[in-house]
């Protein structure tokens, strides 16, 4: 509790304008995603602030992600309420033919391109109806979509501490009300590092990681009740994540040494992009010789992405491993043993996993005067999130996203 107090103390000293009223009372929304944030930490761990953020608010049973349940593919969903297959982000990296290019996560260039990226942004929605929008980091937001980009957003850096985000956050809210932004994004990677390191059961490493975080937001909340703003929080995740045992990881070197096409890999998910069509059903027959424990599909069939507006990116097979089995390149492999000797564990955590296991499922809270006070609500699809904030920020909801207004709409006052 000291900590939490001089967290909160020090925001204060940081920017002293912060308890002085404000004149705006337009509604505001922060969007907060805590990476890799399991749908049942906060019941497991009981952390102090985040605890009361949902008493007296609203909170989901559980949020359950779009295939696959990896991070940018689900950010940039809850960001444009459109499914992966809509948007075009269709994993963390995946081949597009007709760019002739391949996008990863760790290449700015590709990343900061807004051409990649389809949908309408929260805050590019934002910007095109003359409201400003910030960003300290959210999936998108430092690509130029549709040209438009937030007016105050930061390239991604993890090496940027919680608190100095937060005051970000403050210094944004401290500007004049034409220059204050009424959508803001912010994003934290905490439990996705300790979770993917550890393990979703190692309960002392998450515990340990989620004290800390839960003071951080503390310092956040409480700073934020000091503003005389109507304030609206949603805090979310994108996925949550699964145990692999130290034996489950497939090697995908050796399963596709002699498949005619360019595979690119997520783990729980693999595509492969072929040299030539004519090959699809005897390299299917091929890859179902194997006695791994995977399972391979035409993208034709729509097992697993229900409409190929983004076929081409998405790939002519998808291989993916039965549940609490991942896939990885032999060079990879060696990595993952030498890590696993050196911390000690038999098992990693890992997600990418079909939305169907809730190990994989995310986490929906929301606080602030639009919602209603102590309520739980079922597991509902991250989809609807977006048209939930284009209500509370009086944005007009496009007609062509996934999402429902009225999934989301009668949480609101």
């Amino acid at each position: 509790m000291k900590r939490f107090c001089s967290l909160f103390w020090l925001a204060v000293l940081a920017f002293p304008s912060i308890a002085f009223s404000q004149e705006s009372k337009e509604p505001i929304v922060i969007l907060i995603s805590l990476d890799g944030f399991r749908y049942d930490y906060v019941e497991r761990f009981q952390p102090e602030n985040l605890t009361r953020f949902i008493a007296d608010g609203v909170a989901a049973e559980s949020m359950m992600p779009s295939f696959p349940s990896k991070t940018f593919p689900n950010h940039y969903t809850i960001a444009t309420g459109l499914k992966p297959e809509h948007h075009g982000i269709v994993d963390n990296s995946f081949y597009d033919p007709a760019k002739d290019l391949t996008y990863a996560i760790g290449k700015a260039e590709i990343v900061q391109d807004g051409t990649w990226y389809g949908g309408t942004p929260l805050w590019v929605l934002a910007e095109q109806n003359n409201m400003v929008a910030a960003s300290y980091f959210f999936v998108g937001s430092e690509a130029d979509v549709q040209g438009v980009l937030p007016s105050y957003y930061h390239e991604y850096d993890g090496r940027v501490s919680n608190l100095t985000r937060i005051a970000g956050v403050f210094k944004w809210l401290e500007l004049p009300e034409a220059e204050r932004p009424s959508l803001i994004t912010l994003y934290f990677s905490d439990m996705d590092d300790v979770g993917h390191r550890y393990g979703p059961n190692n309960d002392e490493q998450l515990s340990a990681r989620l004290t800390k975080l839960d003071h951080e937001l503390g310092a956040l909340f409480e700073g934020l009740k000091s503003y005389d703003l109507d304030i609206n929080v949603i805090v979310v995740s994108d996925h949550g994540m699964m145990n692999v045992p130290a034996d489950h990881y497939l090697n995908l070197t050796e399963l596709t040494k002699d498949i005619p096409a360019r595979v690119v890999n997520n783990g729980a998910l693999a595509h492969v992009y072929l040299e030539d069509q004519k090959d699809k059903e005897k390299v299917i027959k091929e890859l179902k010789k194997s006695d791994m424990p995977i399972h391979i599909t035409d993208v034709d069939d729509k097992e697993n992405y229900q409409d190929l507006m983004y076929k081409d990116r998405i790939g002519d097979i998808l291989i993916i491993p039965d549940r609490y089995y991942y896939l990885a390149w032999e060079t990879t492999l060696t990595r993952l043993k030498d890590n696993m000797d050196r911390l000690d564990t038999d098992k990693f955590g890992e997600h990418g996993f079909s939305p169907a296991y809730k190990d994989v499922h995310a986490i929906f809270y929301a606080n602030g005067p639009a919602f209603k006070s102590g309520l739980e609500i079922e597991t509902f699809q991250n989809v609807h999130v977006y048209p939930l904030i284009c209500k509370i920020l009086g944005l007009p909801i496009p007609n062509n996203i996934d999402g429902k207004l009225e999934v989301l709409e009668p949480i609101l006052r």
